[in-house]
């Protein structure tokens, strides 16, 4: 048996996915405190220079919250700044328009959210949706939140629920507590065709729509 324990994103990227598909159990941190430095607040895009973060505003007296009570702040003007940053860096991608009218309602709905992570589920489900890989990811998931037994420490909840294997976040020593015996999943990141010249990995699924649509399960099948 194997785990997964991830932070909640905004939106996820394809080693989120192969994590997730490796995993029989995946095990959302929500009860973790809040970093700005993770990814539940913001997304990772291509642009002409190469990548740039879609950030969601959260409340500052907020910050030193558990990951499920941080709320977004809802008096700043962020849901138009993201929809022209989509506009703009992909505009001339394959599949852009076919999903323009989808992804910006999708984010306009973010204006009725009142949590971060409420709002975070509501769009990974409809992505998951859109590239069609529901099927494909067979994990259980639990909320650390609602997890009779839980500790932070990864080794210790790899001993309380009896898993030999976890695996982590990658690149995610500034805001996730690492453990010792953590197993690196065999991940070699997919290159695909991005709308600008070169490659840039971990960026949010939404790239890898905006190119592909429903031809991504070709990128995805390589995780």
């Amino acid at each position: 048996m194997s785990i997964a324990i991830l932070q909640p994103v905004l939106i996820p990227d394809l080693h989120d996915i192969a994590v997730m598909k490796a995993a029989d159990t995946v095990i959302i941190q929500d009860s973790e405190t809040w970093s700005r430095k993770g990814r539940t607040h913001r997304a990772l895009i291509r642009t002409p220079e190469g990548t740039e973060y879609l950030n969601v505003p959260v409340i500052s007296a907020d910050k030193k919250k558990e990951i499920r009570n941080v709320r977004i702040n809802q008096d700043e003007n962020w849901i138009e700044p993201i929809l022209r940053s989509f506009k703009f860096n992909y505009s001339n991608s394959v599949y852009y328009d076919f999903y323009e009218t989808e992804i910006a309602s999708l984010f306009l709905d973010g204006g009725e959210f009142e949590y971060l992570i409420s709002f975070s589920n509501h769009i990974k489900s409809r992505l998951f949706e859109f590239l069609e890989i529901k099927d494909e990811i067979k994990a259980e998931f639990q909320l650390s939140s609602e997890m009779p037994a839980y500790d932070s420490d990864p080794d210790k909840l790899s001993e309380i629920l009896g898993d030999d294997i976890y695996f982590q976040e990658h690149d995610a020593r500034h805001y996730q507590r690492q453990g010792s015996n953590k197993r690196k999943l065999p991940f070699s990141h997919p290159r695909y065709r991005q709308h600008f010249d070169g490659f840039e990995p971990y960026c949010c699924l939404l790239d890898l729509l905006f190119q592909y649509g429903p031809e991504s399960f070709r990128v995805i099948d390589k995780v």
